[in-house]
């Protein structure tokens, strides 16, 4: 498990240097807790410690019932939420997710598509 976390915190690095709008870049287990990646140094978080562990769950709970419809519609890709203070994007990595967090005037068009290439 050690060397799969040291993966996941390079994946991390990497989405993290692509562009310098991306707030935070972490890896989810699906119980729904940050097994690598985390914040950019010197950003200032937008919600509690307690408020990110809810968040976490609540993410790997709907990655879950996301797969739902993967018969009918296909895997999904990512899913992206566009919030007046953020865009979130999360990627379904087997067990794991890799949840993204920027600014929200980064380029959404993009960042995906990028982030997309690194996984593969």
């Amino acid at each position: 498990m050690a060397e799969r976390v040291l993966e996941y915190s390079r994946l991390c690095k990497r989405v993290m240097d692509l562009d310098g709008q991306i707030r935070f870049a972490g890896v989810i287990n699906d119980l729904g807790r940050l097994v690598a990646g985390g914040m950019r140094p010197g950003v200032e978080p937008l919600e509690t410690e307690k408020d990110d562990e809810m968040l976490y769950m609540e993410l790997a709970l709907r990655v879950r019932m996301r797969q739902e419809f993967d018969k009918q519609l296909g895997a999904v890709n990512f899913a992206m939420a566009s919030r007046k203070r953020a865009l979130t994007i999360s990627f379904k990595m087997g067990t794991h997710i890799l949840y993204v967090a920027a600014e929200p005037d980064a380029d959404y068009c993009t960042l995906p598509k990028l982030i997309l290439d690194i996984i593969k």
